[in-house]
């Protein structure tokens, strides 16, 4: 076991609120169609909040709430497929804001894997040598969306939440952990293209940062790797599905989840469901369900939890940990 305890918990959406119904003014679509394909009745969409807005707010409630100072942080990790620039990075300008002078920031880009992979990170950062250190999962993906394209456009959702992990003697952390990519179907869900065209190269390819996906696709690759990974973590730690207390999943779509817990023989009230109320908010889905559970008292002392994350790349992640 990788040690590490999880001081606190954060999370922090745009107040703004974008219906179903909001959504059918905008393209032809309907709630009906939108919750019986995904589960979603909304989204929390920014009006100005930019990616680094949101994950300093986040750092700042969870710092607040372990009565730490920002001082005492050694690392900030930020999983984000939608930062605000290529440079400088989200961690880099939380870090600043925080005046946290101690610590150093990465920026993780896996997508919806993100933030299995920042935890999994963090978790051998602390192992190692240091003491503190926040991970946060934080999206604007409003601004990566064709507002016209029904396909997408219902899908996603702006927010961020995180952890404060610290160095610990417990018998608690991350027990086991997989990790898989499958870029040959990197195709099927796409976002962010950049420019081609230099002076160098005249070509006459247009920029696109909009979603793209093949729904099905991606729905296959889901319902049937992440539960192949999940099986192999807990195989691999000598553990049985029966074992695990809570699944953490992704937040993409509540059919997904639903059939993985179908494949996986377990019932569905082990597998937390938020979808609903955020829509898709790719690396900010698992800690923002997280940092609800633990509000609601959901989590407890001595359970085991598996957290689980897949997307594009295409990419599948999964950590287990006790907490």
């Amino acid at each position: 076991m990788e040690k590490f305890s999880i001081l606190s918990t954060a999370l922090a959406v745009p107040a703004n609120r974008v219906t179903n119904n909001d959504l059918s003014q905008m393209m032809d679509t309907s709630d009906e169609w939108i919750k019986s394909r995904t589960g979603i009745r909304q989204r929390h969409i920014t009006q100005g909040q930019t990616t680094t807005d949101l994950a300093y707010a986040v750092a700042q409630k969870l710092l607040d709430k372990a009565h730490l100072a920002a001082s005492e942080l050694d690392f900030i990790i930020v999983a984000t497929m939608s930062p605000d620039a290529l440079a400088p990075t989200v961690s880099t300008q939380v870090q600043g804001l925080l005046r946290a002078n101690n610590a150093f920031g990465i920026d993780i880009n896996v997508a919806c894997t993100g933030f299995v992979s920042a935890l999994s990170l963090a978790a051998k950062l602390i192992e190692t040598r240091y003491q503190h250190g926040l991970v946060i999962g934080a999206e604007t993906l409003s601004r990566l969306v064709d507002w016209h394209d029904r396909s997408t456009a219902v899908l996603f959702g702006d927010g961020a939440a995180g952890v404060l992990v610290g160095k610990t003697d417990a018998e608690v952390g991350l027990i086991g952990e997989g990790f898989k990519s499958y870029g040959d179907q990197g195709a099927a869900l796409t976002a962010g293209q950049l420019n081609q065209h230099t002076v160098f190269n005249a070509t006459d390819v247009p920029t696109d940062l909009s979603f793209h996906m093949v729904g099905r696709a991606v729905y296959q690759f889901a319902t049937r790797r992440v539960p192949e990974l999940i099986l192999r973590v807990l195989a691999e730690n000598d553990l049985s599905v029966d074992d695990v207390d809570l699944f953490i999943l992704h937040q993409a779509n509540a059919r997904i989840i639903q059939s993985i817990a179908h494949h996986l023989d377990q019932p569905l009230d082990k597998f937390p469901i938020n979808v609903e109320e955020y829509g898709n908010t790719s690396a900010a889905s698992v800690p923002i369900l997280l940092a609800e559970l633990q509000a609601q008292g959901q989590l407890q002392p001595g359970q085991k939890i598996m957290l689980a994350g897949f997307g594009a790349g295409l990419t599948t992640g999964t950590t287990l940990i006790q907490i």
